[in-house]
C-alpha cells in the first residue's frame, strides 16, 4: 500500500482546496464591488445640470450672480 505523502502531489493537494475556495471568495467580492460601483454610476448619470449648479452654489464654488445667471439660462 502506498503512503499518501510519498506521492508526487500528495502535499500539494492539501493546499488546492483552500486555494480554490479563496479564489472563489475573492471573485465574489470583486463581482459585488463591481456591481455596486456600476449602480452608483447609474445614479450619478441622473443628475441634472440644475442639480450640479445648486451643489456648486451651496459649496461656495460660484457666487450669487453667477448662480442666478446660470439658473436663468438653464430654466429658459
Amino acid at each position: 500500500m502506498r503512503d499518501y505523502y510519498s506521492e508526487p502531489m500528495g502535499w500539494g493537494m492539501h493546499f488546492m482546496g483552500p486555494i480554490f475556495w479563496l479564489f472563489i471568495i475573492i471573485g465574489i467580492v470583486l463581482l459585488a464591488r463591481w456591481l455596486m460601483k456600476s449602480a452608483e454610476t447609474k445614479n450619478h448619470d441622473k443628475e441634472t445640470a440644475l442639480d450640479i449648479v445648486n451643489k456648486r452654489y451651496a459649496s461656495g464654488e460660484i457666487d450669487r450672480e453667477t448662480y442666478a445667471r446660470i439658473k436663468k439660462d438653464l430654466e429658459a
